[in-house]
């Protein structure tokens, strides 16, 4: 099992920076990639953006140009750098990793949550 913790979330006016980061441990050796989701009120759990662990990046097109995904690999660590934040980029916001499928592997963490404010 792979334990995921969330951190680095809080409120933010709009056009400014928040950098998110999320902690792996567990079976960390399972790991293909990790990536990043959120889910803002009334709507579905969405993906930001993925890292694999060569660095190979995807990012949803609403996120491109603002956001970047980094890991650390001998951390065990993956960030989420948000430059140019939006109000609809407010959400809660949440790891997880992949397997060498690109499905999710881990249970959910308690996220950690981004406001915009306007």
């Amino acid at each position: 099992q792979v334990q995921l913790v969330e951190s680095g979330g809080g409120l933010v006016q709009a056009g400014g920076p928040l950098n998110l980061s999320c902690a792996a441990s567990g079976s960390i050796f399972s790991i293909n990639a990790l990536a990043w989701y959120r889910q803002a009120p009334g709507k579905q759990r969405e993906l930001v953006a993925h890292i694999s662990s060569r660095g190979s990046t995807n990012y949803a097109d609403s996120v491109k140009g603002r956001f970047t995904i980094s890991r650390d690999n001998a951390k065990n660590t993956v960030y989420l750098q948000m430059n140019s934040l939006k109000p609809e980029d407010t959400a809660v916001y949440y790891c997880n990793a992949l397997d060498k499928y690109y499905r999710i592997s881990a249970s959910w963490g308690q996220g950690t949550q981004v406001t915009v404010s306007s």
